[in-house]
């Protein structure tokens, strides 16, 4: 096998749970080959170049391997080498990411009181509504 669609290479080497999610990725253009776009039947090569976008994670891998099925996790593994760039750079966003203060520490108070509720509804007066007449 010398080439395979990329969408079924980015299912088979686990990138994402299903075909059509692949594809989708690969029509909003979170996935390239090279510098350029990928369309979901864009054939892959081993030693392609292909960048995409999970989630916050960009992540730069080399084709090593085809597949059309999808595997096991270890077998997904040898389709693809990822680049020492991309590896330092997702460490450095763990990193930050667990740095980073939980936004829910920020809160101070919570859901209000009954009392709290009361004196909220006080300050509205007559007015039904938050728009101003």
């Amino acid at each position: 096998m010398e080439k395979i669609r990329i969408d079924k290479w980015l299912w088979a080497a686990r990138f994402f749970k299903t075909r059509a999610l692949a594809a989708e990725e690969l029509t909003r253009g979170r996935v390239q080959v090279g510098p350029l776009d990928a369309k979901p039947s864009r054939e892959v090569h081993i030693g392609d170049t292909i960048t995409l976008l999970q989630g916050q994670v960009r992540r730069i891998v080399v084709v090593k391997g085809l597949s059309a099925q999808r595997g096991s996790a270890t077998i997904a593994a040898q389709l693809f080498e990822e680049t020492a760039d991309s590896l330092a750079q997702r460490a450095k966003m763990a990193e930050q990411k667990r740095l980073s203060p939980e936004p829910a520490a920020a809160i101070t108070h919570g859901r209000p009181t009954k009392r709290d509720r009361r004196d909220l509804d006080k300050g509205w007066g007559e007015r039904w509504s938050a728009s101003v007449d």
